[in-house]
């Protein structure tokens, strides 16, 4: 799907000075790769979300599925926040920065925070954005402490942020095989956590404490924060 939608749609896009056309493509790659992978994604909780609030979307992550999920199941345009190893993806490595995938690397703190900072601005700007604050996969069952970077973010941009639990990923397709096997899974989004009048580290500690605590009891596991 890379190799056969993704080449022609970033030649046209950039030869028309139109970086805005890949997303659709995106979109319409995200939900066929669920699609022909054999998956179907439950969403509860879409009514939580305001359609005009932009929002930090906090999720576990333990699937290569759920990266497929938030971007088209949230059904708003969203960037996304990865780590830097995806960019040595061919074709998609390359596309990443037309649809907003920002690529984070954590060996080199000083590039970290100018792309956090520069996440926090289009956040500001009225684009959400979704994290795995895990910072990478987290095995069958697990839920991993979170990093701190996109709760800063939502600070400091001052908008509110969602919790989202996926669950059943991590049987279908998760951490260690690249085959999927068919089935359902579910993504729940859960109220959003406001962030207005937080400032210091202190409040972020409790923020990430809530965030964590919320996702560990939708998946219904034990709290290891």
């Amino acid at each position: 799907m890379l190799l056969i939608v993704g080449t022609p749609t970033i030649l046209v896009s950039r030869i028309a000075g139109r970086r805005h056309w890949l997303y659709p493509a995106a979109l319409w790659g995200a939900r066929n790769w669920l699609r022909l992978s054999g998956m179907k994604v439950k969403v509860i909780g879409r009514e939580n979300l305001d359609p005009a609030q932009p929002y930090v979307f906090i999720a576990n992550h333990r699937s290569y599925l759920d990266t497929a999920a938030l971007f088209y199941h949230l059904g708003r345009r969203i960037g996304l926040v990865a780590k830097k190893e995806l960019l040595r993806v061919p074709i998609m490595g390359y596309a990443m920065g037309y649809v907003n995938i920002m690529a984070i690397d954590r060996s080199n703190n000083e590039r970290a925070v100018q792309t956090m900072k520069a996440a926090t601005d289009k956040l500001r700007s009225g684009t959400s954005f979704a994290i795995f604050a895990e910072g990478t996969r987290a095995g069958r069952g697990e839920l991993l402490r979170f990093k701190k970077g996109g709760f800063y973010m939502a600070m400091e941009a001052g908008v509110p942020i969602v919790p989202i639990a996926i669950k059943n990923t991590d049987v279908l397709m998760g951490k260690g095989t690249g085959e999927a096997r068919p089935g359902t899974f579910e993504m729940v989004i859960l109220p959003p956590v406001e962030t207005k009048g937080l400032s210091t580290d202190e409040d972020i500690e409790r923020l990430i404490a809530r965030v964590h605590a919320s996702i560990a009891d939708e998946l219904g596991i034990g709290k290891n924060f």
